[in-house]
């Protein structure tokens, strides 16, 4: 496990993300069951395997800055603190999810915790970035948008538009490239000549760093150093987390294009057990502790399940609220 002195690990900080981490966890594994049993439809991607680049970045912003990410947002949406009932409700399609049950797995949002998606689209959320950071700079905010994206994103146009822009304007964004290596199932190095995706920020002359997304405490200390920075006026920063999903791209993937033995060697970095494993080790959590979390997590996700599952449905009357602007007399 990395450690560096701008991360403190002690057992409050540890037993948090921890918790973050398999939190995450058990609610995407929920979801998966839950989509067997068709409680969920539609896509549904899942986040198992990648929990320590979205709770290592979480931990150096703050609740004033922004947040974007991508369909596969779940965990971003959680860790920053939109409640696992909300998230629940939304994936059931019921009107006590966060966009009253119209968005799904794909789409969550929340403007209270400055939570701007939940892109579908490919590379989607770059541009709203921007917009973000710039309506902050003109508003005189020292504010910081961290937006996420897989590296199958770096083949979109909008990547280097909003890379340029971005460094054009010296914008506050914190860019953070989700590498899963697989694009829905195409490897990266059948897609890019350059498959450090970090290094293609150097073209816009963005500082940028590459980190081990499978651990958390590395990705903790590598935002925590670029939103210093940002936080510094010294324009933006993009860090590449070299991440990999358990999961198939999406719950209608067969995933043939994945030898088992790559997957096999991958679970073995799992980041919930490799930082868990290290906090007992070190002493600064037991593992009547980490028991303790898991009751406490796996209580999270029931109260959601339920809360979900005695949801209602938005009337057929209200359907077309917020569809379009109001014709007016």
């Amino acid at each position: 496990m990395t450690a560096s002195p701008k991360v403190r690990l002690d057992r409050a900080h540890c037993r948090e993300l921890v918790r973050q981490m398999l939190l995450v966890r058990r609610f995407e594994e929920k979801c998966a069951e839950l989509y067997t049993q068709e409680k969920i439809r539609g896509f549904l991607h899942l986040y198992i395997g990648e929990e320590a680049v979205a709770v290592g970045v979480m931990q150096a912003i703050g609740p004033q800055d922004a947040v974007v990410a991508t369909y596969r947002e779940h965990g971003h949406a959680i860790v920053r603190g939109v409640s696992p009932d909300r998230v629940m409700a939304e994936m059931y399609g019921k009107q006590e999810g966060c966009c009253r049950g119209r968005g799904g797995s794909m789409h969550l949002f929340d403007a209270a915790t400055r939570f701007y998606g939940g892109n579908a689209i490919v590379g989607g959320g770059l541009p709203i970035a921007i917009g973000l950071a710039l309506a902050d700079r003109m508003q005189g905010r020292r504010h910081v948008t961290a937006c996420f994206f897989g590296e199958g994103a770096a083949a979109e146009g909008e990547f280097h538009e909003a890379l340029n822009l971005a460094a054009l304007w010296q914008l506050p964004v914190l860019f953070v490239c989700e590498n899963n290596l697989y694009a829905m199932g195409t490897a990266l190095e059948r897609s890019e000549s350059e498959t450090d995706i970090h290094a293609k920020a150097a073209c816009y002359r963005i500082v940028s760093e590459a980190a081990d997304g499978m651990d958390v405490v590395a990705v903790e200390a590598a935002a925590r150093r670029a939103i210093a920075a940002i936080s510094e006026g010294s324009g933006p920063r993009f860090l590449e987390c070299r991440t990999y999903r358990f999961r198939a791209h999406s719950m209608f993937d067969p995933q043939l294009y994945r030898d088992k033995a790559e997957i096999e060697r991958w679970t073995e970095k799992d980041p919930v057990r490799r930082f868990r494993e290290w906090a007992v080790n070190a002493g600064e959590l037991h593992e009547s502790d980490v028991q303790a979390i898991e009751a406490e997590v796996g209580a999270i996700v029931d109260r959601a399940v339920a809360f979900a599952e005695t949801g209602g449905w938005e009337p057929v009357a209200d359907l077309l609220k917020d569809v379009g602007a109001e014709a007016r007399a």
